[in-house]
């Protein structure tokens, strides 16, 4: 067998990241990414490329924050391996972003298996399924049942409690793999970060109460680097049971759309069958569905 070759691309080979057929539909999937040439990497056996892989970051980043492009070649498995494990970068995340429904259809499920043997090859596990949505303007705007009362809060520390108080009872994997790791503090602190990462503005962060003044939860109307979002939806435990989440989304949707959001990307995972139906019930159709590998804390893929 021909020897390996990989190599990373800068603005002159750049366009040889495309070199390989495309049968997940990850350039449609990431047409609005901006990916850094130097951030991709290929693998070569003579002239065919038989892996790729995108790291991704924000402009101002420094380091990638993690995989979202891995292709590989049916049986080049310890070829993307290598491509991953050889890179001078190992963020803690691998998104593998699919067709919806891909188990259906026997040629999607082999190329699944192939890059998910490559990606436990290189030190990743898969952490959980999610599906991915987008409302669209032409959906229509989800009823607001108008039972809560909706507000910004400047504070900071309002937030950091309501998020302890929602995730001390959370079906949410990533959520639960930092409790596990360091509590519920930092599950709590982890997705302020998050939100204080996104690009949109501060002021619109919402916590929802009922007309007594009791709080219910938090939404956050956000955008990612891609676009608007839903970037948080959250009920605290002594609320739950009333169906208030999908109260939250809707707001969250007439917020985004208000401010001239023409569609609106949004993520679950599957286990969370309650917030899986409130998204079905707003209007949000799952356009793909997504596997997050995950690495041990601080070890990369090493």
């Amino acid at each position: 067998m021909t020897d390996l070759v990989i190599r990373t691309l800068d603005d002159s080979s750049a366009h040889l990241f495309h070199t390989m057929p495309d049968p997940l539909g990850f350039r449609e999937k990431h047409r609005r990414t901006r990916f850094r040439p130097d951030w991709q990497r290929i693998a070569l056996r003579g002239d065919r490329t038989v892996a790729r892989a995108a790291w991704w970051g924000r402009p101002e980043d420094t380091e990638p924050l993690l995989i979202n492009w891995l292709d590989v070649a049916e049986g080049e498995e310890e070829a993307g391996a290598e491509l991953v494990r050889s890179a001078p970068w190992h963020p803690d995340e691998v998104d593998l972003d699919l067709p919806s429904g891909w188990r259906d259809d026997p040629g999607l499920r082999a190329a699944v298996r192939t890059r998910d043997t490559a990606a436990r090859k290189a030190g990743y596990r898969p952490l959980v399924e999610r599906f991915l949505y987008r409302w669209t303007a032409d959906l229509g705007l989800p009823e607001r049942p108008g039972r809560l009362v909706f507000a910004p809060e400047p504070d900071d520390a309002v937030f950091l409690g309501l998020l302890r108080r929602i995730h001390s009872v959370t079906l949410d994997a990533h959520a639960r793999r930092a409790i596990e790791e360091g509590g519920v503090d930092q599950a709590a602190r982890e997705e302020l970060d998050v939100f204080h990462w996104m690009p949109s503005p501060r002021d619109w962060w919402q916590i929802a109460r009922t007309p007594g003044g009791e709080p219910v939860g938090i939404h956050i109307p956000a955008h990612n680097p891609s676009g608007p979002c839903v970037g948080f939806v959250g009920v605290v435990p002594e609320q739950r049971g009333h169906g208030y989440a999908y109260d939250l989304l809707a707001e969250c949707t007439h917020f985004l759309a208000g401010h001239g959001a023409e569609f609106i990307a949004a993520a679950t995972d599957q286990a969370n069958f309650p917030m899986a139906a409130h998204f079905t019930r707003a209007g949000y159709p799952v356009v793909r569905e997504r596997v997050n590998y995950w690495a041990d804390r601080g070890a990369g893929a090493r």
